[in-house]
């Protein structure tokens, strides 16, 4: 099965049509975060049959681009036929000056979150070895010995704790 990519501009003049389908890949955390219009939600690691009527065509996105142009081959073999990328994602579509839905209530997407506060306590661990005490280098240390953990094993307990944070719990329904 082929693929075609298609820029933000080109979907939207395609959308007035009506004769689409707008597949978000993102994890659902991502899409309850920032959607655009219309778009339906089905996480990449989620894929089950596909129920798409034909005579539809099928655009999916992602955030940058990227993650959409690596499993292109694969989505359009699991539609069984040909599909387009929205180049750029969502990203690109918001720079086009097209619309979005934002909420703002909803929290940053656990992959921010873990790089956010893996990155946090690297440089504390840093710093603090530098300015307080020389132990501190072992925070950097635990927090790079489990992050090559979660590598490895696809494991993150890092994830796994601030999924249960409060401002995480209301994301799940």
């Amino acid at each position: 099965m082929m693929y075609t990519n298609i820029t933000a501009n080109e979907f939207a003049d395609l959308r007035t049509q009506g004769k689409h389908l707008l597949i978000d890949i993102r994890e659902a955390d991502e899409f309850a975060r920032e959607a655009i219009p219309g778009a339906r939600n089905m996480p990449l690691s989620e894929l089950a049959a596909c129920d798409c009527p034909e005579d539809i065509s099928l655009v999916f996105y992602c955030r940058t681009g990227r993650r959409t142009e690596m499993a292109a081959t694969q989505l359009a073999e699991w539609a069984g036929r040909s599909i387009s990328v929205l180049e750029g994602g969502i990203e690109a579509w918001r720079k086009a000056g097209e619309p979005t839905i934002l909420d703002r209530s909803q929290p940053l997407e656990l992959n921010r979150q873990v790089q956010i506060a893996a990155g946090s306590l690297v440089l504390l661990g840093v710093l603090g070895s530098i300015f307080m005490h020389p132990g501190f280098i072992w925070l950097s240390a635990f927090v790079g010995a489990g992050l090559t953990f979660a590598g490895l094993s696809g494991t993150c307990g890092m994830a796994r704790i601030l999924m249960l944070m409060p401002w995480n719990r209301h994301t799940a329904a």
